[in-house]
């Protein structure tokens, strides 16, 4: 049994522990709801231009479009987003176990493919990988993704599929979905329309009787790039919130179990007193029945 003087030090060691991951915890939990705040503003402005995209697509308007030519794949642009730092329960190996889905399929397919990374941890784990190659590396992105590298991001995809060096985009990243589930999802970014974004009967009236100048093409040139930079923007907002809030659980279940360590030890550490009063009272009792 190890001594009192060992069982108080560890006790000191693991309440300092649990003091870092109840901070981590509280930040956690703060952060996610920022972000879950974030996801839910970004949402009517999706819908609206998920609408405008349908009702557009129903005229015909999007048959000829460069974002929504379909073709064989031959090439795939993947963009994995993770996190820049660990400590987050499974959300970092999740993801990469949903990445390597996607490259095994295309592996089994004959498709190539092409990787941009968000996150520390994604470029780390995407660089050990043999044949893969990165052709963009972003860390340290803020919670609420916009600005120069969130719009390079984008450019980047609708570029290389407008000039045909890659058929397909797809952002593998963690749906969130409440603060207990979340999911890794790979979801096809380009070409635009491939999933079905809203039902035709959905439409409001507003936007089939709206007046579009200077062009039906020009405003769906516009309305395609901002629909797509959307949907990139509502996973990378997903991925984040699915960060914190598995960080935050991670952090809840340590310090849970931080709290059960120091339940024992102070039990060990009371029993190693206990003995030793009990052996020096034993001691004592067997020198005055001595002296007798």
């Amino acid at each position: 049994m190890a001594s009192t003087r060992q069982l108080k030090s560890r006790i000191r060691s693991v309440k300092n522990t649990k003091q870092i991951t109840k901070a981590m915890q509280m930040v956690a939990a703060s952060k996610m709801r920022r972000t879950q705040e974030a996801a839910k503003a970004s949402a009517p402005y999706e819908k609206a231009a998920a609408e405008l995209m349908t009702y557009l697509a129903g005229q015909g308007a999007t048959d000829n479009h460069p974002l929504f030519m379909r073709r064989k794949i031959k090439n795939r642009l993947i963009i994995l987003a993770a996190a820049d730092k660990g400590l987050a329960g499974a959300f970092n190996t999740n993801v990469f176990r949903r990445y390597l889905d996607v490259l095994q399929r295309d592996d089994a397919n004959g498709v190539g493919n092409l990787t941009i990374t968000i996150g520390r941890k994604a470029s780390q784990f995407v660089s050990r990988l043999k044949d893969t190659s990165i052709i963009g590396s972003y860390e340290d992105m803020p919670d609420h993704p916009a600005g120069t590298t969130f719009h390079a991001i984008l450019s980047t995809a609708c570029n290389m599929y407008t000039n045909k060096e890659i058929d397909a985009v797809t952002v593998v990243y963690v749906q969130f979905i409440n603060s207990i589930t979340q999911q890794a999802t790979a979801l096809r970014l380009l070409p635009a329309g491939t999933e079905i974004l809203i039902d035709p009967s959905e439409v409001r009236n507003f936007v089939a009787d709206a007046l579009y100048e200077p062009s039906v093409s020009e405003v769906l040139d516009a309305v395609t790039y901002r629909l797509v930079g959307s949907r990139l923007y509502q996973a990378l907002l997903d991925s984040r919130a699915s960060e914190h809030s598995m960080r935050m659980l991670a952090m809840k279940n340590a310090t849970d179990n931080a709290t059960d360590l120091i339940d024992d030890l102070t039990l060990e550490m009371n029993k190693a007193r206990q003995s030793a009063i009990t052996q020096e009272l034993s001691e004592i009792s067997a020198g005055v029945e001595a002296m007798k």
